[in-house]
């Protein structure tokens, strides 16, 4: 899977048992910090995160009528969630990561793994597209592009969905079923 090097699940303070712990002081506190942000309430997470990813797909969706678009694609790497609020102009960014860092398990997992395949679509499908483009065929160029995208899409959806507090996912079957189109 295609994530970046730092990108690993970093321990967050949870309550085991229903237990009352300083841990669940800590995300009632969290969540009270959230209230009229961006942040979910009950997830601890923030849609932000996927502003990320809407960059890479306008490019790949650029790339059936300007090829040489890939070179941007290409040029799009990985980013946690901490890294990309750290890099960010967002108001509540340190709020953001701090959540992040207590998010409950049943939402921060799957959100971590649908990221993960969010990053493992990208790069299979720029290898795609560069086999593509050996061919110079722009409708063979578009499917491998559109695919890629809409697969993108598809994920971002869903871990939308997570950081809403829903709990969709999408197994890797249905992701390859989606990029061979």
């Amino acid at each position: 899977m295609c994530v970046p090097d730092d990108f690993t699940r970093e321990p967050r303070l949870e309550a085991q048992d229903g237990a009352s712990t300083e841990a669940e002081a800590v995300v009632q506190d969290l969540q009270s910090r959230v209230t009229d942000t961006t942040i979910n309430s009950q997830t601890l997470l923030a849609t932000d995160y996927l502003n990320h990813f809407n960059e890479i797909v306008m490019l790949l969706e650029m790339v059936p009528d300007m090829p040489e678009c890939l070179e941007d694609v290409k040029e799009w790497q990985p980013k946690s969630y901490p890294d990309h609020f750290r890099d960010s102009s967002f108001s509540e960014k340190d709020l953001a990561i701090e959540a992040y860092h207590h998010a409950p398990a049943q939402f921060r997992n799957p959100f971590d793994d649908t990221v993960g395949r969010m990053n493992e679509v990208v790069a299979v499908g720029i290898e795609r597209i560069e086999r593509t483009l050996e061919s110079g065929n722009r409708e063979i160029i578009s499917h491998a592009a559109t695919a890629a995208s809409r697969t993108l899409q598809k994920l971002m959806d869903i871990a939308s969905a997570i950081i809403h507090g829903g709990t969709v996912t999408m197994d890797q079957d249905e992701i390859d079923t989606l990029l061979d189109g």
